[in-house]
């Protein structure tokens, strides 16, 4: 489990394909500090250390994951959000993330505004997958605040130390995101569907 606190960023240097498997080598600052069969996430995706070597690690990415996430987009040289599982005890900074991306969102406008930023995303919004104004997102492993969400759209605003810190300040307009929506509005969405309607056949 995460918080959506970004730790440090960290850059792909090798992408080897395995079958329908991706294995992507990234250098970051605390390679060090990882062991084997950790989990991390990577842009809001949790992936299992698999090697450590040159102060660099490998994580492996399956087809369903390259399916539903922008890991499948990466290139040498891109950077990625990084955040280690939390510690048990820890402050819950930002809110409960699983590290299992719901889908992706396009990018389609990036506003400044007198010193902090407003990016605003569209996607395939279902019963399940919904936002609620002030509510939570994990948008590429960053737990951000929701604005103004309309049907299928949404706008968050990034201060200038996340835009710095994370891989914010490199995201272009037209680009995709990975997507995880608030945990508990999904098990309340998901309530609704199965027992409401149960519930009221009674």
């Amino acid at each position: 489990m995460f918080t959506g606190i970004i730790e440090t960023l960290g850059t792909i240097k090798k992408i080897e394909q395995e079958g329908s498997n991706f294995h992507f080598t990234v250098d970051c600052d605390l390679s060090s500090e990882l062991k084997i069969d950790q989990s991390v996430s990577h842009n809001g995706v949790c992936l299992t250390v698999t090697e450590i070597l040159n102060g660099c690690y490998t994580v492996t990415a399956i087809e369903e994951t390259l399916q539903k996430t922008n890991l499948g987009q990466l290139k040498i040289n891109d950077v990625v959000n990084i955040e280690r599982a939390m510690v048990s005890g820890a402050r819950l900074d930002g809110h409960i993330v699983q590290g299992h991306v719901d889908g992706t969102g396009r990018c389609i406008k990036i506003e400044e505004v007198e010193g902090s930023w407003y990016f605003t995303f569209k996607y395939h919004l279902t019963p399940e997958h919904f936002l609620v104004d002030k509510g939570s997102v994990c948008i590429n492993g960053v737990s951000l605040t929701v604005v103004n969400p309309i049907e299928d759209r949404f706008s968050v605003a990034i201060i200038p130390y996340t835009f710095e810190h994370t891989s914010f300040h490199t995201l272009q307009e037209g680009q995709d995101v990975n997507l995880e929506f608030d945990i508990l509005g999904k098990y309340i969405a998901k309530y609704m569907q199965l027992y409401v309607p149960a519930l009221q056949k009674k």
